[in-house]
């Protein structure tokens, strides 16, 4: 069932996520234009090439992320931590697995954050959550995490790698399954400020306790961000923000994920 969703998941993404919608729109009018239906094919060419102008102007991503990334504040006060677990998605296992050394993406503050806080916390457990975005991915995301944190210094023997999990819901649970009884206390969970709701609902579902919400790799900026020409950036966060949402409503409605006011001891008391 597991994989039946996370295929099914995966089609419906490339399906409904906006840039796919405007490839379609900019491709069906150019279709009808070629066919000679001239009133169709401007008005679907035309409202796909709007939106590219629209969205190369405005950052209309910013209004999914912000409240996403608001959910959450970033450096929350902590004393006694038992453990810290950072979430995969910040590992490019294509680009490693070809050069032969770990290679980061831009919500690589995941690391830089999970280091920190190992370095800050010298007797917490540094778990690590991530197996492969694909079904057969070049490299296990786990194995470069594990090289990172190593390479950074962080001893062998605090190390907790779960290299199965293909998404956030299998994050949780497998992450569980492989820390047991050293899952008590509290937890830092570290992963994209724009992620982190997403991430404590599903947390929350599989039956974490005491965790702390850590969340880095804030995308939003300022109000001083007025109008400009950024077609790549503004799309790739339209794109993160749409499917942050739609996991989350998708996650709550197959109980993979649960509000945490419906999860007693699952938020650390501050």
């Amino acid at each position: 069932m597991d994989t039946l969703f996370y295929i099914a998941a995966k089609i419906a993404w490339f399906l409904i996520r906006p840039d796919s919608v405007i490839l379609l729109l900019l491709v069906l009018g150019l279709w009808l234009l070629a066919r000679g239906r001239q009133r169709w094919g401007m008005r679907l060419a035309g409202a796909g090439a709007g939106l590219l102008v629209l969205l190369a102007l405005l950052p209309l991503g910013g209004l999914l992320l912000r409240p996403l990334e608001a959910a959450y504040p970033p450096d929350p006060s902590v004393t006694e931590v038992a453990g810290i677990i950072v979430l995969g998605g910040a590992e490019v296992d294509d680009v490693s697995a070809h050069w032969g050394q770990p290679n980061v993406n831009e919500a690589g503050d995941r690391f830089l954050a999970g280091i920190a806080l190992a370095d800050r916390f010298p007797d917490a457990i540094v778990a690590f959550a991530g197996g492969s975005a694909y079904l057969a991915g070049p490299v296990v995301e786990a194995d470069l995490a594990g090289a990172i944190f190593t390479s950074a210094g962080v001893d062998p023997s605090r190390l907790r790698l779960e290299g199965r999990s293909r998404n956030t819901a299998e994050n949780a649970v497998n992450a569980l399954g492989v820390l047991g009884a050293e899952a008590q206390g509290t937890w830092l969970l570290v992963t994209s400020a724009y992620h982190m709701p997403r991430a404590v609902e599903t947390f929350c579902a599989a039956g974490w306790t005491g965790l702390v919400p850590w969340p880095v790799d804030h995308r939003t900026r300022g109000a001083g961000r007025a109008l400009g020409w950024n077609l790549a950036e503004n799309l790739r966060d339209l794109n993160t923000g749409v499917k942050e949402w739609i996991g989350r409503i998708g996650y709550r409605v197959t109980g993979r994920g649960v509000s945490p006011d419906t999860a007693p001891g699952c938020l650390a008391q501050p």
